[in-house]
């Protein structure tokens, strides 16, 4: 989603002299285009996080809009501290934006996967976080960053386009409506192509499954997507994040909250590294059952018997 990221600002940073972009040494073959548009408006720290950070809130505090980029761990564990008490708890509008969110970077390993990114960021004081599903709400989400103007987190991957006739409602987009559904299935970002893939393969399962994809937190649950729930109260969560502070507790506090009336609640997250190995992103969403064949199996397995 790098390049529709990229692409996006470009636009913007014509239209708003007020945005500053701040990467830490990365980017390249993507944000060459922002760069010229951008001129001393973009800035490279150099491999220097938390500096990076805190010179984002100096130039928030001074009117500007500030982008900080950089591969998602590095941008969102190395300078926590300094995203909490110098930008969230100032309401300052910095916007952090980490590419390649769970197991994006594959064998790379541990150091270069986000498996704790919501349970780090969205707790904060004043701060949006974003996880886009698919390519084409990059754009809507940027705009909106820049509007509200406040402390935000973008966690980008790689995704498709959304279907046709995807709607959103409150914090979540509703991209699947099965006919006789008896399953909803809430997606974190791109695993949601995962859960669609999985449904295609069947005309049959997939009138039987609704697939939400959680776009933005904290969590707004609207009664569109209540009801929705309450007409198909089999829930099955799919993310790549781990349990704690993930889609699946924040979602379970807002359906107990609301006295909504399920069936049964399944979560499948980002298991780690239970083998201690390391592979592509594909090879750990297998090890963690997110993949499309086992996402297949966890959802028949959900469907009450006729």
């Amino acid at each position: 989603m790098r390049k529709e990221f990229s692409a996006a600002l470009e636009q913007l940073v014509t239209e708003d002299e007020s945005i500053i972009f701040i990467t830490g040494d990365l980017g390249y073959a993507a944000l060459e285009g922002l760069q010229a548009k951008l001129g001393k408006r973009f800035i490279n720290a150099g491999v220097a996080e938390q500096n990076m950070v805190g010179v984002a809130a100096g130039f928030a505090h001074k009117g500007y809009k500030v982008f900080c980029y950089s591969i998602a761990p590095f941008i969102v564990y190395r300078c926590l501290e300094q995203f909490r008490n110098d930008v969230c708890f100032h309401n300052l509008p910095v916007f952090i934006v980490g590419n390649g969110g769970g197991y994006g970077y594959g064998i790379m390993g541990s150091s270069h996967h986000t498996l704790e990114d919501l349970a780090c960021l969205s707790g904060l004081q004043n701060a949006n976080v974003w996880v886009p599903a698919f390519a084409d709400e990059v754009e809507p989400v940027i705009k909106q960053i820049v509007a509200d103007g406040k402390p935000a987190y973008l966690r980008l991957g790689f995704g498709k386009n959304a279907p046709e006739n995807s709607y959103a409602s409150g914090s979540f987009k509703v991209v699947h409506q099965g006919s006789d559904a008896e399953i909803t299935v809430f997606a974190l970002g791109p695993v949601s192509n995962n859960v669609l893939a999985a449904i295609s393969q069947s005309g049959e399962l997939a009138a039987k499954v609704n697939v939400i994809n959680a776009l933005h937190f904290p969590l707004v649950l609207t009664d569109d997507i209540v009801q929705l729930i309450e007409k198909a109260p089999a829930v099955l969560v799919a993310e790549e994040h781990v349990s704690t502070g993930g889609l699946a507790q924040q979602l379970s506090v807002q359906l107990l909250e609301r006295g909504v009336k399920i069936n049964s609640f399944k979560s499948l997250k980002a298991e780690g590294y239970p083998n201690g190995k390391y592979g592509s992103q594909a090879y750990h969403q297998k090890i963690s059952e997110l993949d499309p064949v086992s996402l297949t199996a966890h959802i028949n397995q959900l469907i009450i018997p006729a």
